[in-house]
């Protein structure tokens, strides 16, 4: 097993500091617009609650969790320098969500050391205070259909489970370029994720070009080399993945809308020569956020829909599945909102299953 990066007795150090989400600061992890020459210190904080229902039979029909409770500081020292550190309280655990510092040399060369998002993939560099569906990887619990992951074949349950995406500790280097039309981040990793310690010899690599060629439009293009223990050769091995996304719209009102597709190596469910099936998967998640012109207590409502497909080795037929999401999203006063998901697994073989997901979200 991995040994944890930070140990139990200092978690009670980390929530006296605080931490950091850059969601205060962008919508996107990493990709942040320069900065000003402002110093100051930010402290805040989130709390998500949930109920889900399932309509497997080998877990409770209906459930409550805390889905997040997080608690951030983030401090500009200058002009050039920030820093940040944020606490994960979830799911009966305590952990560093993120933990970095950042140089900003210039606003087409920047420096990122610590724990953060890697370069990869529009859905999870998504700030989960503005994800248009409730769970990334669109959860029902009981569901365990997909080969290697675990779960649903969802886009993101292969992003996340995979490691090609979330959270790492490393070094980033971002940037914007072409009078602000580009962007590009890439991050040197050890691989094993968020709070571990690392395992082998070996790095991971991931990389991600944005180019913004109108207003309410966004490219991307992202590559993702990761590093692995072969559980049967025993040595060292990577695995590649690709994915293309595109974004058009934004948070704050009208059509939004957020296309991705992502092939690559599913190393998690290895053949028994230790070779990696190929895996594909692609999603859309379209929203429309109505702004009330006489607004109460609700300021708008968003109505939500989600497909995604996932095929977990595209060699073996008849593996793979659909998860499809009608929802809706009332939106308070800031982030602070209600939402509703209904998520609809249907695999290729095997029984339909569905959850439902009800979601509040409080700011402070």
């Amino acid at each position: 097993g991995r040994r944890p990066l930070t140990p139990p007795s200092m978690r009670a150090l980390l929530v006296l500091s605080a931490a950091l989400a850059f969601a205060p600061l962008s919508a996107n992890a990493q990709y942040v617009e320069p900065r000003r020459p402002v110093e100051r210190t930010e402290l805040g904080g989130r709390i998500h609650m949930q109920m889900s229902a399932s309509s497997v039979d080998s877990v409770p029909a209906t459930e409550f969790i805390l889905r997040r409770a997080r608690i951030w500081a983030a401090s500009r020292l200058n002009d050039w320098i920030d820093a940040a550190v944020q606490i994960d309280i979830a799911k009966g655990r305590v952990v560093g969500r993120y933990a970095f510092i950042r140089f900003e040399f210039d606003p087409g060369f920047i420096v990122t050391t610590g724990q953060f998002k890697r370069a990869f993939d529009l859905f999870q560099l998504t700030s989960s205070s503005q994800i248009l569906a409730i769970e990334r990887d669109g959860n029902i619990p009981g569901v365990t259909d997909c080969t290697g992951v675990s779960g649903l074949c969802s886009y993101s349950r292969f992003s996340e489970r995979l490691q090609y995406s979330s959270v790492d500790v490393g070094v980033l280097i971002e940037g914007y370029l072409a009078d602000g039309r580009l962007s590009y981040g890439a991050t040197l990793t050890n691989g094993g994720g968020g709070n571990t310690r690392e395992t082998n010899d070996a790095k991971s690599v991931s990389g991600r070009v944005e180019w913004y060629p109108a207003e309410k439009l966004r490219i991307g293009g992202n590559y993702s080399f990761h590093d692995y223990t072969n559980e049967i050769t025993g040595t060292d091995d990577y695995a590649p993945a690709r994915a293309f996304d595109v974004e058009w719209g934004n948070f704050d009102e009208g059509l939004h809308v957020q296309l991705g597709v992502m092939a690559g190596d599913n190393w998690r469910a290895l053949t028994p020569s230790g070779s990696s099936p190929r895996f594909l998967t692609y999603q859309g998640i379209a929203t429309y956020k109505s702004v009330l012109s006489n607004p109460g207590k609700v300021l708008a409502v968003e109505p939500i829909g989600r497909v995604s497909w996932g095929d977990p080795d595209r060699s073996t037929g008849r593996d793979g599945g659909w998860l499809m999401t009608p929802g809706v999203i009332l939106h308070f006063t800031g982030r602070n909102r209600l939402a509703a998901n209904v998520d609809v697994w249907k695999p290729q073989t095997g029984v339909t299953a569905w959850g439902l997901k009800v979601h509040t979200s409080v700011y402070f």
